[in-house]
């Protein structure tokens, strides 16, 4: 999977920020950085699947990203993030 774009829109900033106390930036460059992907659910529309990313920010933070991947043009758009649980980091240790 290639991606060559992040959106990520503005009320999806502001609930990162107010939720899981995320940046933007923190997202983004784990989305840049090699993560770990796998895929979540289908999409509402088809080809437009839900994956999740698993890395860490540039400040260490482990997180799993949320986001729409749209084939077509390679973007991501996010639509969730958080801090990982103890189980994923251990997964994400092994692997």
């Amino acid at each position: 999977m290639k991606i060559e774009k992040i959106i990520v829109p503005i009320a999806i900033q502001e609930k990162l920020a107010s939720k899981h106390g995320v940046r933007v930036e923190e997202a983004r460059f784990v989305l840049l950085n090699y993560p770990r992907i796998r895929f979540a659910e289908k999409g509402h529309i088809t080809g437009d699947n839900v994956y999740a990313a698993f890395g860490q920010s540039l400040g260490g933070r482990y997180l799993v990203l949320f986001f729409v991947f749209k084939p077509a043009n390679h973007t991501a758009i996010i639509i969730s993030a958080r801090d990982m649980t103890a189980k994923e980091k251990r997964q994400y240790g092994r692997k």
